[in-house]
């Protein structure tokens, strides 16, 4: 099939907007799979997608789009969906409309790239835009245009993309179709009728979007003669070795061929290849504007990077621009409960990282929790996923350790350091000047919201700058505020002071100058570095009080009075005494004179002060895991 019958596409949306779901309808009415085997979120294999519902990892599709396909989905089609419901404007909306379709009798390869929603996985979704040539911009007509919807259609527009807007969900009860498309078509500077309207859940639409696909988006180009391939993504096998991922930019490839990696230095001869239908289907050859795989048989993972070029090792091309490396926003260490497990932890964390090039990792210890590993991750939800799978695919138990973020530090000598860990970070006394990452913060909210967005912008030390409305209840509000503000709970608040309507995007935008400071405690006059922390000097005291508390409670009794506090600045902010624990050393006595009982508090008494001028407290590794666990 010639370039002109082939078209490559992504779905971009908002978590929650339905392109997993819209995903299963595409592939039902190509019939790429049988409806016996169809279930909900075909493209989301992982467990934690299907359990959570959103899409972890980008999942590229081929499927064969003919004429005459609109006919395998009728009004008597059973949709294969949990959920059953009509919206009373429109009753006909469990039905799919039959069209004819303007490209009856031809056949086409559409290549679907289904990508993350989440902005902690934007660095997946900017891969799949260099291997696409359009990108359907899918808005869930119940929530309307969403702050990522924005970021992520600006980068399609940098990779010069065509973009055809949709609005899904529109058999809902709850949908406000005639508004959202508005809404689209004020920000894509189209008109309304330009604006696609269809059901993921019904497949209402699904086929007209389809040929609106085949007619906006261009065939590719092809680049040169010879073979050039672009990795946007690959994985590895204990089997068959590193398997690649890749769009192919020019030329033709089959199994017989001697191929390089440009980057990678590396030479092999394919063992097998194809195309994902949506499982690994073997072809003989990848051509031009085509996306597949292709099994390598390289034994070193290492070797192979996303952005890399694949190439013929007789005749090799030039090697593509590829991609940025992204670089980590949230830093927390993970350690194996038990040391045993230490090694198996590294070779999780490597085997992750074949699948997941956006985290970071470095071997680390500590006097407490033994050995481990500080990881850099994309945000809060991507901690949250890499920290599951090391628990369910790998079967580890591991402590993960408060995030945070790294700041620039110039001490005293003139020398800067990069401190991720308040182990890191140097005295009071040591410090000249501390930098730290700020991000510029893009909010939309309905307008009856603004107060408590602004409200939470000051909380958080965040600088407000414009503020548009984008229709009549739905405003915009930009600003710049510390990395380390926005991941502090920000998300989760803003969706409590806007009632679950708010929508957060960011990203990371230079360093400025921080007001923070290292927050020390001390148990028995005795520093515990594991417990200290990067605090904000605005929250100093709050942040002091609220550690003093925590570990009043859970730390166990001594057999003196014990001392708990919280320094900083070169003082005491918070402190709190735990009492001594009391034995009765005059149990055994009964009766007699009071005399013998007081000489034996008296000597308690002195055993006590004597421990407490020694003392050093003994702290359970339970303890510490409290104080440190995320």
């Amino acid at each position: 099939m010639g370039l002109e019958n082939i078209r490559n596409f992504c779905v971009i949306a908002h978590i929650d907007h339905g392109k997993s779901t819209l995903a299963d309808r595409f592939l039902e009415l190509t019939g790429t799979i049988e409806k016996r085997k169809m279930q909900d979120q075909v493209l989301d294999s992982m467990e934690l997608e299907r359990e959570r519902g959103i899409t972890i990892k980008m999942k590229p599709v081929r499927m064969i789009y003919k004429g005459n396909h609109a006919e395998n989905l009728s009004s008597k089609s059973k949709i294969l969906n949990k959920s059953q419901y009509s919206n009373p404007n429109f009753p006909k909306s469990l039905e799919i409309r039959v069209s004819s379709l303007g490209f009856a009798g031809s056949e086409f390869i559409l290549n679907l790239i289904d990508t993350p929603g989440h902005i902690d996985f934007s660095y997946e979704v900017s891969r799949a835009l260099k291997a696409v040539e359009g990108a359907i911009l899918l808005v869930d007509a119940t929530q309307g245009v969403q702050a990522q919807t924005l970021s992520v259609l600006q980068m399609a527009r940098e990779q010069g993309l065509a973009i055809i807007p949709a609005v899904n969900k529109i058999d809902s009860p709850l949908a406000r179709v005639v508004d959202v498309k508005a809404d689209m078509a004020k920000l894509l500077h189209v008109a309304e009728g330009e604006i696609m309207e269809v059901s993921g859940r019904t497949g209402q639409g699904v086929p007209e979007l389809l040929e609106e696909i085949i007619g906006k988006v261009p065939p590719p180009k092809q680049t040169g003669e010879n073979f050039q391939a672009l990795i946007f993504d690959f994985q590895y096998s204990n089997h068959t070795g590193v398997i690649l991922y890749l769009r192919v930019m020019a030329g033709e490839v089959n199994k017989r061929d001697a191929l390089r990696l440009i980057a990678g230095k590396a030479r092999f001869i394919p063992i097998d290849l194809g195309v994902f239908s949506p499982k690994e289907m073997p072809t003989e050859t990848l051509s031009a504007g085509e996306i597949g795989y292709i099994i390598t048989g390289i034994k070193e993972p290492g070797i192979a990077t996303v952005g890399d070029t694949v190439t013929s090792d007789k005749n090799p091309a030039l090697a593509l621009p590829g991609y940025g490396k992204p670089a980590p926003v949230v830093w927390a260490s993970v350690y194996p409960e038990s040391q045993d497990d230490f090694n198996a932890l590294r070779q999780a964390l490597a085997r992750l990282r074949l699948s997941d090039s956006s985290f970071a990792y470095e071997e680390e210890s500590s006097g407490v929790l033994g050995r481990g590993f500080r990881v850099g991750f994309l945000g809060m939800l991507h901690l949250e996923i890499i920290t599951e799978r090391l628990r369910r695919e790998f079967g580890l138990k591991i402590i993960v350790t408060t995030p945070s973020i790294s700041y620039e530090v110039t001490d005293r000598a003139g020398r800067q350091k990069i401190a991720y860990s308040p182990i890191h970070f140097p005295d009071h006394g040591e410090v000249v000047s501390v930098r730290e990452p700020w991000a510029a913060v893009q909010i939309i909210a309905p307008a009856d919201y603004l107060g408590n967005v602004m409200q939470l912008f000051y909380e958080h030390e965040a600088v407000v700058g414009v503020t548009e409305n984008l229709s009549d209840n739905r405003t915009e509000v930009e600003a710049r505020m510390p990395l380390r503000e926005l991941m502090r709970n920000f998300f989760d608040e803003l969706k409590s002071a806007t009632s679950g309507y708010g929508s957060l995007s960011y990203k990371i935008q230079g360093e400025e100058m921080a007001d923070v400071v290292k927050m020390e405690i001390l148990v028995a006059g005795e520093s515990v570095p594991a417990f200290a922390r990067i605090v904000s000097r605005r929250r100093l005291e709050t942040e002091a009080e609220a550690s003093v508390e925590k570990l009043h409670k859970i730390l166990p009794r001594q057999m003196f009075a014990t001392k708990i506090q919280a320094k900083a600045l070169g003082r005491i902010i918070s402190s709190r005494t735990l009492s001594a624990l009391r034995k009765d050393v005059t149990g055994y006595l009964y009766g007699g004179d009071i005399t013998r009982k007081r000489k034996l508090w008296e000597k308690q008494k002195e055993g006590k002060k004597r421990l407490k001028e020694r003392g050093k407290v003994n702290i359970p590794e339970e303890v510490f895991v409290k104080m440190m666990r995320q």
